[in-house]
């Protein structure tokens, strides 16, 4: 039987792997001198995760690296996203807090080790874990001046540690759901929000978007940072990458098409408009009046055009309709049953998940065409349900038909409709922890044993695999990395944090660009249910 060849192959430079973050696969949480998250306490509180576990071992990727790089290889891939544990780099998160050289190694040789097997490591500076100490000495996210200066030296070590290997860089991984999530809803570490039964201090009202206004400006001075003192050597790429899903009208009624656009300003525009086109929705403004930051003329200069690509964490589709009553939401109702009583697409095991891939390329062209920028798809998942046993989790129907619909729309989206993609990377590589949800919820396409720590790939594994060898040109062959002794030892040696020697202090901390003495005087969002659980990924 003859096999038809694709029309269109994705270009050799096209990034595809899996992702992946810190704090839900690496364990290891009290060696080698890592200080404490956000959290590491929070996911111990009662009623925190829905399980009741905690991410003390998770996937034991700290321990299990080397595993875990064979088996990426086994898989072909060619780039994998993770992201650096701020914790592990500078245990106490200041600038005037030692540096970690443990953590500085482990990071080394784990990108040396991805690019020695021909994998481009893609990197996510914070993807959630706040230093616990910077949250005790000033409230974290919410201290402008102090937390912009210690995230922006976190970003210098890095740069300067990592940068002659990595060239792609992403600032910030969700900052919707820092905002919302964890200081409106308080489902999320540090759990601060209005509502008493959740948490005994923070303001749902002004907090969220107070958060969100500070790490937009800590994005775009870390981005000014590597600009100025990196990129000219090292010849990277760095941005942010936002989660935002497609928000389709629940009909065509003037109103609830109105209400679609609300909800994308909501959830994709406080982020994507400031950083891509110079000014926060108007609508935003409408809806929260002087509660809504304001930028000064010098940090709007700042934040306009301050990434390099639109980083894309995308999983469903709404339908959007008038009358909600939600202000994260931008007062729009969310649903996924349609005006006949059908459902939009295959249930997932989360409540706020859905199989609809036409939304995905709806999403990609309103990207495109809005922002004007190449788009690095950063996630893209699907949580079957009841993955509970080894049995059900490797054949995994559903999860490979939202990857079948999924890359179908991504290739219409780029050869059909002309929309610049440079990357695919499906969340996730591993099962791991999935935030409030604990275990409960498996994202990934390699089954995981947490009893054993042991490996087993799905049959979403395996699609995604064969359909890239399909459809991806094969770039020229990329000779190994050079190997570069940086440190007396290979393995990561598991020391208490007390035993280790304090290795440089940063008395050089960055400032905020605004206060640098050149400077002048001076979404859709997944379906997110207003309950204790509202997310799983």
């Amino acid at each position: 039987m003859a096999v038809s060849t694709p029309t269109h192959k994705l270009p050799a430079d096209f990034l595809w792997g899996f992702a992946t973050a810190s704090f839900q696969i690496e364990g290891s949480t009290t060696v080698d001198g890592r200080g404490k998250s956000i959290w590491d306490d929070f996911s111990k509180l009662p009623g925190k995760t829905l399980d009741g576990k905690n991410g003390d071992v998770a996937t034991d990727s700290y321990k299990l690296w080397k595993e875990d790089i064979a088996l990426l290889t086994k898989y072909g891939i060619k780039a994998y996203r993770f992201s650096i544990a701020w914790s592990r780099i500078i245990p106490l998160g200041g600038c005037d807090d030692p540096v970690n050289a443990v953590g500085i190694k482990f990071y080394s040789d784990f990108i040396d080790a991805l690019l020695s097997h021909g994998i481009t490591p893609f990197v996510t500076l914070y993807h959630w874990d706040l230093p616990q100490v910077l949250h005790d000495r000033y409230g974290g996210w919410l201290n402008k001046e102090e937390i912009i200066k210690d995230y922006v030296n976190f970003a210098k070590v890095c740069f300067e540690s990592f940068g002659d290997r990595v060239k792609h860089w992403l600032t910030i991984n969700e900052p919707w759901c820092v905002a919302i999530l964890g200081y409106g809803r308080g489902v999320f570490a540090p759990g601060r929000s209005s509502d008493r039964s959740r948490s005994p201090e923070g303001d749902s009202s002004t907090e969220p978007w107070i958060v969100g206004h500070h790490l937009i400006l800590a994005h775009a001075n870390a981005v000014k940072l590597y600009r100025e003192s990196f990129k000219p050597i090292q010849k990277g790429q760095i941005g942010i990458t936002l989660n935002g899903d497609w928000q389709m009208p629940y009909d065509n009624s003037p109103e609830n098409v109105e209400a679609a656009q609300h909800a994308l300003d909501f959830a994709i525009g406080w982020f994507a408009d400031p950083i891509y086109l110079g000014y926060y929705p108007s609508y935003m403004r409408e809806v929260l009046g002087n509660r809504q930051p304001v930028f000064t003329i010098e940090e709007l200069a700042l934040v306009k055009g301050s990434s390099d690509f639109y980083g894309m964490n995308t999983y469903t589709t709404n339908l959007a309709r008038a009358g909600g009553d939600d202000e994260f939401q931008g007062n729009v109702d969310y649903t996924f049953t349609r005006p006949d009583g059908t459902q939009l697409g295959k249930q997932a095991h989360c409540a706020w998940l859905q199989d609809y891939p036409e939304g995905f390329r709806a999403l990609l062209n309103y990207l495109w065409k809005r922002y004007k920028m190449p788009l690095y798809v950063t996630e893209n998942g699907f949580a079957v349900k009841d993955e509970n046993s080894l049995e059900q989790a490797l054949v995994d129907t559903d999860r490979v038909n939202y990857f079948k619909g999924a890359t179908k729309n991504l290739m219409l989206a780029i050869f059909e409709d002309g929309v610049d993609v440079r990357s695919y990377f499906p969340w996730s590589f591993l099962d791991n922890f999935e935030w409030a949800d604990g275990y409960t919820t498996r994202f990934g396409v390699t089954y995981v044993d947490y009893e054993t720590q042991k490996r087993y790939p799905k049959a979403s594994a395996s699609f995604l695999i064969q359909w890239f060898k399909d459809n991806h040109e094969q770039p020229l062959a990329i000779p190994p990395a050079p190997t570069v002794d940086r440190t007396s030892s290979t393995e990561s040696t598991t020391t208490n944090s007390t035993d280790l020697p304090e290795v440089r202090k940063n008395v050089d901390c960055p400032a905020p660009a605004e206060s640098a003495p050149s400077a002048t005087k001076k979404s859709l969002s997944r379906r997110f249910i207003d309950a204790v659980f509202p997310i799983c990924k």
